[in-house]
């Protein structure tokens, strides 16, 4: 297990009583408490429990940094705003709207995860219109008693951003930087629909890159050294994915939901030959491969629309 620097922190949030699955990082100093990525509403309660393990309240807490507005990063910001009123929520202007009006991410949701929707993610409460500090990157901001950088990094999603910390060169990469399990070499993308761009991933990635981190903390799961071998291994596996996502789509004999199966069934089989079964189960927990066919297979669709020949 990597240790961060002083002053830096992270929790296990638990997510569905699993752990390491779902890390929210804790910036702590004589000036407050910033929280980045608090979860969903579901881990809210051992959010708070692991909080005060540290010494930690509630009322500690001056900023909440997230990455992007996904319901397993961002869905505990309103519920806690609620507790405390008085915190500052940073967050990329696309995706500030949907914090203080969140009807439509959650419509949108909703069609994703279905009946599995209150289960999984519990409530997403608005956040006041006065608390929200929209970012486009490359803003300098204090959080945490550090100054950090901000870099519009988009690719898993058009509103996210990530958040660097010169002091200590830990780069808080969300999603930009996959999922990975403590110990484990396997980095899975995360692809779901609506706006997965391999063109932006690519850039985003050159642009955390730039920083020269020393660590990437990814929210699923924690702090990683090595970033130039981390995203080498992530872009590998994209264009794996990528090519079997194209295949598939150009064989006229299958259906979609045959694609589905076909690609779902090439990815599991390649996590488990390389973590294992138990741990394969704890990656598809984090990322599901139903929907990174969908958020592939929409992106490969399209790109191929557009092409001349």
């Amino acid at each position: 297990m990597i240790t961060l620097a002083a002053g830096l922190d992270y929790v296990d949030l638990n997510f569905l009583g699993i752990p390491e699955i779902i890390a929210t990082a804790v910036l702590h100093g004589s000036a407050g408490v910033a929280l980045i990525d608090p979860g969903p509403s579901t881990t809210l309660d051992s959010l708070k429990k692991s909080l005060r393990r540290k010494g930690i309240s509630l009322g500690d807490i001056r900023q909440i940094l997230l990455t992007h507005i996904h319901l397993d990063h961002a869905g505990a910001t309103g519920s806690l705003l609620r507790e405390n009123p008085t915190i500052d929520v940073f967050v990329h202007e696309r995706g500030a709207p949907h914090m203080i009006e969140p009807s439509k991410l959650l419509a949108s949701a909703g069609r994703l995860y279905g009946a599995d929707m209150g289960r999984l993610w519990g409530d997403f409460l608005p956040v006041p219109a006065d608390r929200v500090r929209p970012l486009k990157g490359e803003e300098r901001i204090t959080a945490g008693g550090r100054e950090l950088q901000v870099a519009y990094t988009p690719g898993h999603a058009s509103h996210h951003v990530s958040y660097f910390d010169p002091s200590s060169r830990v780069a808080f990469v969300g999603d930009t930087a996959g999922i990975r399990g403590q110990d484990r070499d396997y980095i899975m993308p995360p692809t779901p629909p609506p706006d997965i761009d391999l063109d932006a991933w690519s850039v985003s990635e050159d642009r955390i890159l730039s920083w020269d981190p020393d660590t990437l903390f990814l929210t699923h799961f924690g702090p990683f050294h090595g970033a130039r071998m981390h995203f080498q291994e992530m872009t590998a596996r994209l264009d794996a994915w990528s090519r079997v996502v194209r295949r598939l789509l150009a064989d006229g004999s299958l259906d979609e939901e045959q694609r589905l199966q076909a690609f779902m069934n090439e990815a599991l089989l390649d996590l488990k030959r390389k973590v294992g079964e138990v741990e394969a189960e704890r990656y598809s927990r984090a990322g599901r491969l139903d929907y990174s066919w969908q958020g592939l297979s929409r992106y490969w669709k399209k790109k191929l629309a557009a092409r001349p020949d």
